[in-house]
Parts: structure tokens; C-alpha cells; sequence
């Protein structure tokens, strides 16, 4: 199959990058700030909040003030993770854009993770879903350890694609396949979605890989040799997996962005803003950017 000509990055920094970040709670200001010098860049998809508990994630414990405090860009989809209904109420109270809900291919995964079972993870996500769709707000998919898990090991393509094929069936509009804790290779990964894509159409699907391996970017060429169009990554490589040991990454944003610009695919997306943008939230952090590209780059941010 041709190369896509222009691919979609949803970007994942503002949830995924700073939920699991250790050490005292991120001011609001700072999560607004990054969310406002996203939408600057080009980026059309921002997943902004997460609408948890938090006593178990603390660093999403102000989503409603941060989806109240971004200065909304036109032509930009502000999205959240709502696990729950208590969760979807909230953000549709803060007038988000999208929500997301999220199961896994593994059962022991999920069963460390939410204490139930797959069939019951998914049985969880039909009211939120319905809900949802009455506020006409769409909802994503996510399916996490599609390549691998860390209690069970390999996991099966054709159970990827049942999970997959479930969360389409209940309503939602894309599934993002996440490789939790990077174990992927291309191989595995071309095998992985042809087996999902024969039960949900490729332009339905995500992807979303992590790069514990160094493989993320390898992994992300070869499922778009196969059509996919739509990745998922977080800027300046920030977040991981606290269920995954050794999942300390996400693939950064300017990396994805820098080999898709080689490939001449269109994102709309400005590779000096996000780089940038890197090195600000970093040095918010307190640490160096995790994307090579923008350590290449050399730009700081201010």
C-alpha cells in the first residue's frame, strides 16, 4: 500500500505525558500554558485532561480547572479520558470536545489495572458510551498491550482485534492500539493490524506506541506502509505506564513529526513550535526534552 499523504498526530503530552509524573502536583497554570502553546503549533487533536479519581491520579485532580482555563483555538479538538460516568458527567461539564475510554487485549493487564475482566472492562464502558452519544460527543477506543504485557507476555493479534472490534461496535468512532510497554517490531506490529483491520477498517485505527525499545518510530513506519494514518504522541516523550515496568516512554511528537516531514506526508503541524514547546514543558520539569530531534534541533524554549 502507498504511503498515506497526510497523516493526523493526536497529541497526547497534557494526559498521557503528565499523568504518571512523579513528585509534587503540576501547577494548572502549567498544563494550561502547554496546552495553549500546543494548539500554537499546528496540532489539530490535544488530549487536554483525564477525569480520574484523584486519589489515584493526582496529577489529573484539576482537569476541570485546565479545560476551563486553555484558550480554545478554533479548528482544534479538545479531548479527555473519562473512564467512568462520574468521569463523563464532569467533562461534559467543562465542555470537552471528545472523551476517550480504555481497555486492554490482556486479560491479566486488566485485571491488575481495573480489577475485572476484559468482557467486564467493556461492560463498564456501555453507559459511559451511550451518554455520550446522547450529549453528541464522540468517543475514542483505546486497546493497550496490543504488542505485548508485562504479567502475560505475548498476546495474540486475534484478540487485539476482538477488543478492537468490540469498543466499533459500541460506538466508538476510532481505536488507538497502544503498544504499553514497547516491546513491539515492525513485524509485530504488520501482523498485529492486519489481523485488527480485517474486523475494523484501517481508517478507523490509531496508532499508539510507546518507545521502551527504541522501537517506536520503526514500528510507526511499518503500519503506515499498511495504511494507517493517525498516530498517537506525546511531546517531548513524555509519560510511561505505572502498571508497565520499564514503559518510561512515549514516542515524542517531533520525532514522528521529523520522519513524517522525510516522507513528505502532511501534518500541518511546525516542527520549531514543538520543539520548543519540548523544551518549555521540560524545563518545567526539570529535566532535558526526551525527543532527539529536538535536542538535535538545539532551540530552547522560553
Amino acid at each position: 500500500m502507498a504511503l498515506p499523504t497526510a497523516v493526523r498526530l493526536f497529541e497526547m503530552g497534557a494526559r498521557d505525558g503528565l499523568q504518571n509524573e512523579s513528585g509534587p502536583v503540576i501547577d494548572t497554570a502549567i498544563k494550561v500554558e502547554l496546552i495553549n502553546r500546543l494548539s500554537e503549533t499546528g496540532l489539530k487533536h490535544i488530549e487536554a485532561a483525564s477525569f480520574v479519581s484523584p486519589k489515584w491520579v493526582p496529577q489529573m485532580g484539576d482537569a476541570s480547572e485546565v479545560m476551563s482555563g486553555i484558550d480554545r483555538k478554533p479548528g482544534v479538538i479538545y479531548s479527555a479520558l473519562t473512564p467512568n460516568l462520574k468521569g463523563l458527567e464532569a467533562a461534559i461539564a467543562a465542555g470537552v470536545d471528545e472523551v476517550a475510554v480504555f481497555g486492554a487485549a490482556s486479560e491479566a493487564f486488566t485485571q491488575k489495572n481495573i480489577n475485572c475482566s476484559i468482557k467486564e472492562s467493556l461492560e463498564r464502558f456501555a453507559p459511559v458510551i451511550e451518554l455520550a452519544k446522547a450529549n453528541h460527543i464522540r468517543v475514542r477506543g483505546y486497546v493497550s498491550t496490543v504488542m505485548g504485557c508485562p504479567y502475560e507476555g505475548e498476546i495474540a493479534p486475534a484478540q487485539v482485534a476482538a477488543v478492537s472490534r468490540e469498543l466499533l461496535d459500541m460506538g466508538c468512532y476510532e481505536i488507538s492500539l497502544g503498544d504499553t510497554i514497547g516491546v513491539g517490531t515492525p513485524l509485530k506490529a504488520k501482523r498485529m493490524l492486519e489481523a485488527v483491520s480485517q474486523q475494523v477498517p484501517i481508517d478507523k485505527l490509531a496508532a499508539h506506541f510507546h518507545d521502551t525499545y527504541g522501537q517506536a518510530l520503526a514500528n510507526l513506519y511499518a503500519v503506515i506502509e499498511e495504511g494507517i494514518a493517525v498516530i498517537d504522541a506525546s511531546v517531548a516523550g513524555l509519560g510511561g505506564c505505572p502498571y508497565a515496568k520499564g514503559a518510561s516512554g512515549n514516542v515524542a511528537t517531533e520525532d514522528v513529526l521529523y520522519m513524517l516531514n522525510g516522507l513528505s506526508i502532511e501534518t500541518g503541524v511546525d516542527l520549531h513550535k514543538l520543539a520548543l514547546t519540548g523544551h518549555w514543558i521540560s524545563a518545567q520539569l526539570g529535566r532535558s526534552s526526551g525527543s532527539k530531534v529536538a535536542l538535535a534541533m538545539g532551540c530552547q524554549g522560553s
